[in-house]
């Protein structure tokens, strides 16, 4: 696309209603994004499904900010 067209797409787009301009940007990021590995997804929306249902039968283990901060620092620098 030639610099021309891309400002004159540019202009058209920034007329848009703020949310229309949302929309598209998160289309665009999107778009950049690695494809999507239908495998990956299903293992996390199973695995969201249990933690949600930790949750709700009172068996899940939460530990407060600093404590996980802490865990993560250690982790990193653990690399």
């Amino acid at each position: 696309m030639s610099t021309h067209a891309f400002d004159q797409l540019r202009s058209q787009i920034m007329i848009l209603p703020e949310s229309e301009r949302a929309e598209l940007a998160h289309d665009l990021i999107k778009s950049l994004d690695a494809p999507n590995d239908h495998s990956v997804s299903n293992e996390w929306e199973l695995e969201l499904k249990n933690r949600i249902a930790q949750i709700d039968t009172g068996t899940a283990k939460f530990v407060d900010r600093d404590t996980f901060r802490e865990r993560m620092i250690s982790k990193i620098k653990g690399l």
